[in-house]
């Protein structure tokens, strides 16, 4: 046995971000970024959708380290003890690690908002498959008792709306007027259903427009936390403070992605 610490390389750095900042949905992840206590929290989850890998329950990384062009962050063993006994985790492997964007976006931010605090840090990365309806409520109630803790903080990875004919997704409502109308229509009308806090709305929103959103699982996953939560009279609100489109569509052969930000608060 070696005592080597594993470690996940930031193998997108340079090429998803660069070293002066991302391009796309830097400016409207700052808006979530900065809600962030560093003074409290001393627990990131990071829940993000597989995108290279099928998967259909939820997996943790077989990383101790996962590094960013900051500082190293430190994975929370002792959660990840606790997950693996409830036996509803796969194990990702570094390549499969390595591979996905999803959370790895995140960590520079993560380790940037926590830096005055980063001896005290640990993170838990939890990669999000193709859940059923009905495993979005168990990950929901066992992830619930960390985000009653107030030392624990939860970082959704997603985008919106992927728009265009690369995406295989047009919907388009002419009565919204302009193609990029009509996509700031339906995700602000997702964005306004996620904050009612309702999985079930969400769900239903979902099966209607097909909307895009590579994060519907990890954010079912966190409604359904909180519906689990409200049951014993914990109150919450939810709030989106930015939005944003990558390009304006005007016709048929443009795409684009959508990105919003947003913050649950616990009272």
């Amino acid at each position: 046995m070696s005592n080597r610490t594993v470690c996940r390389e930031a193998s997108h750095a340079g090429s998803w971000y660069t070293a002066s900042g991302y391009s796309y949905c830097g400016a409207c992840a700052a808006h979530a970024y900065k809600q962030i206590d560093p003074s409290v929290t001393r627990r990131v989850f990071i829940l993000g959708p597989s995108h290279h890998v099928p998967l259909s329950r939820c997996a943790l990384s077989s990383a101790e380290v996962y590094k960013t062009p900051l500082y190293d962050l430190r994975i929370d063993q002792e959660v990840y003890a606790d997950l693996w006994k409830t036996g509803m985790f796969e194990r990702m492997s570094l390549q499969t690690d390595e591979d996905e964007h999803s959370i790895e976006m995140h960590l520079p931010y993560t380790a940037k908002a926590m830096e005055s605090h980063k001896d005290e840090l640990s993170i838990v990365p939890v990669l999000v498959g193709s859940l059923s309806e009905s495993k979005e409520q168990d990950y929901g109630k066992l992830l619930s008792r960390y985000l009653a803790d107030p030392s624990n903080l939860f970082i959704i990875s997603s985008d919106f709306c992927h728009w265009g004919q690369r995406f295989r997704y047009t919907y388009y409502d002419e009565a919204q007027g302009e193609i990029h109308r009509s996509i700031e229509h339906l995700d602000k009308m997702g964005m306004g259903i996620i904050e009612t806090l309702d999985p079930m709305s969400f769900t239903n929103y979902l099966k209607k427009y097909h909307n895009t959103i590579c994060g519907r699982h990890p954010i079912g996953v966190l409604l359904n936390a909180v519906s689990e939560l409200r049951k014993s009279g914990t109150e919450m609100n939810f709030s989106f403070l930015n939005y944003a489109q990558s390009s304006q569509c005007r016709n048929w052969q443009d795409s684009s992605v959508s990105y919003a930000a947003g913050a649950l608060l616990v009272h």
